[in-house]
């Protein structure tokens, strides 16, 4: 019964793999409903439609129902049919409304709604297969998280049943339809499971596998007795596809070591068939309990690369020598069956390894030149990889988006009148990049909430294109602050949770802060802030003193104050004793006062720049730490002062003694930076040395780094104790040229491997408003503000907020082109980069 049963599951994966592959006459297609009562009267019992409720095809839309219609044919296979349901204008029941018209589709059983998925999950025909068959294959594909959810399940089958184990990097690939095909027709052999968790693949194996990379592992738990005795795993060696996988559990279907009673020549078993060598373990009567362990042993280490049979010399007259102990036949025609004399098993092992790796390697040779010819177009993919994978490893945990405020071409600019201050984060739902950063927003919104004049919001780019372009959005994410009657203000920092939070709040108060008293101003520096600032923490405070003579120094100075908002925490004191107040740090106006470590150190500096730009370059270098730890936030601003790096490595905190010293240095603001690198925060440190070293010093290790000029490390003698003297003796023997550099670092240029994304002109190519043109830019366009002004900025870049819409921006087709996912996941290679089901 179970050898029949075995014949029909190949034939019928085969014609699976033949129905996906050959193109057919008079193929299933699109169907079509005049209306939704039509569609829902028409529904039998039993039967699976997959539905999409449209009012009018707009040209955004197209894409996805080109990708729809092209998975009609696939799915029919599967017993699912495609229908595409048109509302009439008049309809705003639930599947026709806004809110899932053209936005979701949904999967009926009968009349019963298995699933409803957002359009944007069904971004090609392997995305809505895979997807489809993973809502019908529910009950039979248990999905897991946890290596304790994977243990359990183990458990259960032990003794009962064995179970395929898949690992894809997302939801909707190419992988994930494979595996998904595969349980329809293995569903009811083995038991499937199914995961995305890239830490949960790292735990089921022994070595460090690639997390970017879909896996398939069978656990031959039928053949675990006991409870305590683990389930053998064997990973799928192949690329993962509907064809690999039926192969491989061809192959962990056969027995583990056939016994042969006839002449090796007339031999075949399903190994041979599928192209792999047999291994004949000759054996006799004498020794045949010891042989039958030695081909079991070896059958296991060669599970899925050969077959291995028992071969009785009793019972076959084999004309060989008779200390042959090993018989090898290939699956070749015409190739005669070689007879061998091996030592032990491992020679058997590496017998046929050596000649699967020989055959790889041509194969992968060859797979070399086809794939060279695609390289060009591919190389998109590249980039965000690690953002893409971490996106994909977390979808499955839903965000905390209910303090957010979801804006439309409706509501935009009505909501932003609703709170003194309105964050709005524009994105794209499909973009990895986006969700990384929404994420880091809705933590931003638990942090903030019940924070009195702020209100979180957001804007998806790819529902609402028209208002993105309105509001001259040309890179996604971005995130501005509108205050009413004020310009917006673009962040241009780090999209870290406590780098974001830590914006919106400094935005809150007036950038430069105005002080009225001497006793404001003196709190000021002892850290005493407004109630806006009291659960902010930052390392230094600023306060601009001015005197009534210095009035364009004054003015140069909030104008730098608003150019740096939200970054940096800036007073400002401009009344008739303000000369005694500069005059207490030896200083006189105009002056800035830095108050560093909660006021317990206060630094005067005479202002002698007068222009703005000016201004907030020294600002920003007077804010600087006179020896900073570095960090991966913080690298860039020590970069751009262009200066060689002095930089202490460090397993941990470094010594008080340490730290002493190289304050001394750094002192003066030598010509050069002074920091250090804790390697327990920053562990990306490691690599850093790694590529200076080609082993690893030991810790703390001291380096002289000139990346601006030749790229030369310096290393400082270990066997020296850190101190001023032994460094500053050290740096003058390099600037003489009597140290030999321990490395040189390449000249290339540190940039991103392409050019970002002009994300809207990739949506929306058709509309005028959306394409970029030559001579059109913001400033000859400048949208309707209700302050009246226009500014540019540095770091915070001023935009400004239109609050008109003409009529012919209100009826464009923008808000309703859905095509932009579909056309960009059109690439062999694109199911990686989607990270959201």
């Amino acid at each position: 019964m179970s050898a029949q049963k075995d014949r029909w599951v190949s034939s019928l994966v085969f014609l699976l793999f033949c129905a996906s592959s050959i193109p057919k006459c008079g193929s299933a297609s699109l169907q079509q409903q005049p209306s939704p009562q039509h569609y829902f009267g028409g529904l039998e019992a039993g039967k699976t439609s997959l539905a999409f409720f449209s009012p009018t095809v707009s040209p955004g839309a197209q894409p996805f129902l080109e990708q729809i219609e092209s998975s009609a044919e696939a799915l029919q296979d599967y017993g699912v049919s495609v229908v595409k349901v048109n509302c009439p204008e008049e309809d705003v029941s639930r599947y026709c409304g806004k809110e899932n018209a053209l936005r979701k589709a949904f999967l009926f059983r009968g009349d019963r709604l298995i699933r409803e998925f957002p359009t944007d999950a069904l971004f090609d025909v392997n995305s809505i297969v895979a997807n489809v068959l993973f809502a019908l294959l529910f009950n039979e594909v248990k999905y897991v998280e946890t290596l304790a959810d994977l243990k359990n399940i183990e458990n259960v089958l032990k003794g009962k049943s064995n179970m395929v184990f898949a690992y894809v990097p997302a939801t909707g690939t190419a992988e994930h339809r494979a595996v998904m095909e595969a349980a329809f027709v293995y569903g009811t052999i083995h038991q499937f499971v199914l995961t995305t968790e890239a830490a949960l693949l790292k735990a089921t194996s022994h070595d460090d596998p690639d997390v970017s990379s879909a896996r398939l592992l069978f656990c031959h738990c039928q053949r675990a007795t006991e409870p305590g005795q683990p389930c053998r795993r064997t990973a799928l060696a192949q690329p993962l596809s509907l064809l690999n996988i039926h192969r491989h559990l061809k192959l962990m279907g056969a027995p583990l070591v056939t016994e042969v009673a006839e002449d090796p020549e007339k031999i075949s078993t399903v190994h041979l068939q599928l192209g792999l060598p047999l291994v004949f373990i000759l054996s006799q009567k004498e020794t045949y309990e010891a042989d039958r362990r030695t081909a079991e042993f070896v059958a296991w280490q060669l599970l899925g690369k050969a077959g291995v049979a028992l071969l009785s010399r009793d019972l076959v007259d084999l004309n060989v020598l008779h200390r042959s102990n090993v018989a090898l036949k290939t699956p070749d025609e015409g190739m005669p069956i070689q007879y061998l004399v091996l030592e032990d098993t491992d020679e058997v092992i590496t017998l046929v390894e050596e000649k699967n790796k020989v055959k790889q390697i041509q194969e992968d040779e060859q797979e070399e030149e086809e794939d060279e010819d695609e390289k060009e177009n591919n190389n998109q993919d590249i980039q965000d990889d690690q953002v893409v994978e971490a996106v994909s490893r977390d979808k499955k945990r839903e965000l905390p988006l209910e303090q957010i405020l979801v804006l439309t071409e409706e509501n935009f600019h009505s909501s932003l009148s609703e709170a003194a201050r309105t964050v709005v984060l524009f994105y794209a739902s499909w973009e990895a990049v986006s969700l990384a950063v929404l994420r880091s927003y809705s933590e931003v919104a638990a942090l903030l909430k019940g924070t009195p004049g702020v209100l979180l919001s957001r804007v998806n780019c790819w529902d609402w294109p028209g208002l993105c372009s309105q509001e001259n959005v040309t890179q996604l994410p971005t995130m501005r602050i509108y205050k009413e009657g004020q310009q917006s203000v673009t962040y241009g920092g780090m999209w870290g949770t406590e780098e974001l939070s830590s914006f919106i709040l400094l935005s809150r108060v007036s950038c430069p802060l105005k002080l009225a008293t001497m006793d404001e101003a003196e709190g000021y520096l002892r850290g005493e802030f407004p109630p806006e600032l009291s659960s902010h923490h930052h390392h230094t405070s600023l306060l601009g003193v001015f005197s009534t003579a210095t009035r364009e120094a004054r003015e140069a100075f909030e104008e730098a104050g608003s150019i740096l908002s939200g970054h940096v925490r800036m007073g400002m004191y401009f009344e008739d004793d303000a000369l005694a107040l500069s005059q207490k740090y030896s200083v006189s106006p105009p002056a800035l006062l830095l108050a560093r470590s909660g006021g317990r150190s206060v630094e005067g500096i005479a202002l002698s720049k007068r222009s703005v730009q000016d201004m907030v370059q020294m600002i920003r270098y007077e804010l600087l730490d006179i020896f900073p730890e570095i960090t991966v936030p913080n690298l860039p601003r020590y970069l751009q002062l262009g200066k060689p790096f002095l930089i202490l490595f460090s397993a941990g905190d470094i010594s008080q003694m340490e730290s002493e010293e190289m304050l001394k240095l750094a002192k003066g603001r030598p010509q050069f930076v002074a920091c250090w690198l804790n390697l327990k925060r920053t562990p990306v440190g490691h690599g850093i040395l790694r590529t200076y070293f080609s082993t690893a010093p030991p810790l703390p290790v001291l380096l002289w780094v000139n990346l601006h000029a030749g790229g030369q490390v310096f290393k400082f003698p270990s066997e020296q104790s850190i101190t001023e003297m032994n460094i500053l003796s050290w740096l003058e023997k390099l600037q003489a040229g009597l140290e030999i550099p321990s490395s040189t670092l390449s000249e290339e240029d540190w940039k991103p491997p392409l050019p970002a994304y002009d994300f809207l002109q990739m949506m929306e190519p058709s509309v005028p408003e959306l394409s970029a043109r030559p001579g059109d830019t913001p400033a000859q366009r400048p949208p309707k503000n209700p302050g009246g002004d226009t500014a540019g900025g540095d770091a915070a870049t001023r935009e400004e907020p239109s609050q008109e819409s003409t009529a012919e921006e209100a009826g464009s087709p923008g808000r309703g082109l859905r095509g932009t996912a579909p056309r960009l996941a059109a690439r062999d290679k694109q199911g990686k980069r989607h990270g959201e089901l």
